[in-house]
């Protein structure tokens, strides 16, 4: 067979069911081979959406997503989406085509070294030079991109290569099992709970995997310890459960940085510090620190674990509750936490039932999409000042049911990541918050949307500015630079594009708003005026609180 055919073979035998891209001419071979095949393939508009569209598939299924471009402009249109999959720790295979490798050592048309591009953005970038070496590399490449921590992993394909005859065969597909930590240090760590006073934990991107989260709620409902949540972490606990203490990760002055004040000991359960950095909520050094993951602490002076339990998260958080079960729970003042619970929830309730006309506080929007979507329905953050509001303000039932990019930050995700977002996991409902500029950057994969009849609704907060990026200027600087610029006509888009629109300036109307959207056969648009005002006004508020509750 050609070696693009032998490709697509190994691709199908490693489970990959849908590849997001466009090709060029340098894939001819290996698109008429994977029209033979039972992988889907979903032609996007720009290969930023077909990356963006990979990485949300990656993270909610835990299978590889895979995005396809072609060599040169196609390979560096990829590359922001691949490096935000890889540093949200979604499994995601990237394939390329190349010029020829009769060209390759020479100046040629659109030839640059792709492969050398994409190392730093991933696990392992790697070019097919014999057809014969196929099978190993995609069988490692999907094995790397798998195994914790999760991320991307990058293939080019010659144009050349891929139409070399080969008698090589796929490997079989193996998912290796994780090593689990040793008894002694589970022991350590049971034992140092047991002498804490006002221990808390601190649950990051890792917690939100389905046995790591089921042993964590187990862990927090037998010892009454609250968890605070990052912004990747959300639905690690029930937002319903008692020490469910939400996000943490607007910065120090925050509510939830004085919870962390007043704990003595601080077990953090696959946090990851491309989150949330220790210095932010360390910044004294002072923490006894327990760090249960699956790889070793980061090297950060604020960061100086006295335990660290290695290996596979559930199995360490299942023998640590074995523990608890047969010694019975020790007995912790935990009124920090509680305080913090009802502080927060104060501060959700506070413009939920919010009737303002012309401009729609960020509050009130966060609390009608919460109060719209199930349980198990699936919202999607965009960057922006909307962001740091859904962050603080929106929580989740369950795990990877609120998907905010915050490790890489990159804008532009929440539109393509809906489209896929609805491939895996249909049964559910799927939200896209995104600010004006957010959206214009993938604003193309409308047409895709429209095209595959996705079945999703975006919710535009409209400022007219970047307005995250003025409200950290006011902050430091009192006021901020000329960020302003134009939008389309919203309806007059939405109609072009074969989308259902709605235009929402009172607050009393927005809930019907999104049900109406959220119903509607097909995609969908609300827009709504935000009242960004709120930005400084939470900075000011929070900058006056105390230290400790």
């Amino acid at each position: 067979m050609k070696a693009s055919d032998l490709f697509i073979k190994c691709l199908e035998a490693e489970g990959i069911e849908r590849i997001y891209g466009v090709p060029g001419e340098e894939n001819a071979d290996f698109m008429k081979s994977l029209e033979g095949s039972s992988i889907d393939f979903i032609l996007t508009r720009h290969e930023q959406g077909a990356a963006f569209m990979a990485g949300v598939y990656g993270r909610l299924t835990g299978k590889v997503g895979v995005c396809l471009g072609t060599l040169g402009p196609g390979a560096t249109n990829l590359i922001t989406g691949v490096a935000d999959s890889n540093m949200d720790r979604a499994p995601v295979l990237v394939i390329t085509g190349q010029g020829a490798l009769t060209r390759q050592h020479k100046e040629s048309h659109q030839v640059m070294n792709v492969v050398e591009m994409y190392r730093p953005v991933t696990k392992w970038s790697c070019a097919i030079n014999h057809p014969d070496n196929i099978p190993e590399i995609v069988h490692k490449a999907v094995k790397l991109a798998i195994a914790e921590k999760p991320g991307a992993c990058h293939i080019e394909l010659a144009e050349d290569v891929a139409a070399i005859e080969t008698e090589a065969v796929p490997l079989r597909s193996s998912r290796v099992r994780r090593p689990v930590p040793d008894d002694k240090i589970i022991d350590q760590v049971w034992e140092r709970l047991k002498s804490a006073k006002s221990p808390l934990i601190i649950a990051g991107n890792g917690a939100i995997r389905t046995r790591a989260s089921q042993q964590l709620r187990q862990l927090c409902a037998t010892t009454g310890i609250g968890a605070l949540m990052t912004f990747m972490a959300k639905g690690a606990l029930d937002l319903d459960d008692p020490q469910c203490l939400y996000t943490v990760g607007m910065g120090q002055r925050d509510y939830p940085q004085l919870a962390i004040n007043a704990a003595d000991l601080i077990l953090t359960v696959g946090y990851d510090p491309v989150e949330y950095g220790p210095s932010k909520w360390n910044a004294e050094c002072t923490k006894a620190i327990i760090h249960m993951d699956f790889e070793p602490a980061e090297s950060d002076q604020y960061y100086q674990p006295d335990i660290e339990v290695i290996g596979d998260l559930a199995h360490g958080l299942a023998a640590l509750n074995a523990r608890i079960s047969r010694e019975g729970a020790p007995t912790y003042d935990l009124s920090a936490q509680r305080t913090l619970r009802d502080k927060m929830q104060a501060e959700f309730a506070e413009h939920a039932a919010d009737a303002a006309t012309g401009l729609i506080r960020p509050q009130k929007a966060v609390a009608d999409a919460r109060a719209v979507l199930g349980a198990a329905d699936i919202l999607l953050s965009g960057v922006g000042a909307h962001k740091m509001w859904v962050a603080r303000h929106y929580q989740s039932h369950e795990p990877n049911t609120c998907l905010i990019s915050n490790g890489f930050c990159s804008m532009g995700m929440p539109l393509p990541g809906a489209i896929a977002a609805r491939h895996a996991v249909p049964e559910a409902r799927v939200l896209a918050i995104v600010g004006d500029g957010d959206v214009m950057m993938n604003v193309q994969e409308m047409e895709t949307a429209s095209r595959l009849g996705s079945d999703i609704a975006v919710l535009v907060w409209e400022d007219r500015e970047y307005g995250l990026i003025a409200w950290k200027q006011e902050q430091d600087f009192g006021s901020h630079t000329d960020l302003s610029f134009d939008n389309p006509d919203w309806a007059k888009l939405c109609a072009s594009m074969g989308w259902h629109h709605q235009f929402c300036e009172e607050a009393s109307d927005l809930q019907d708003c999104l049900r109406g959207a959220l119903d509607h056969d097909g995609p969908a648009m609300v827009v709504i005026p935000v009242d960004y005002r709120e930005n400084m006004a939470l900075t000011r508020r929070l900058g006056t609180i105390d230290q400790t509750f």
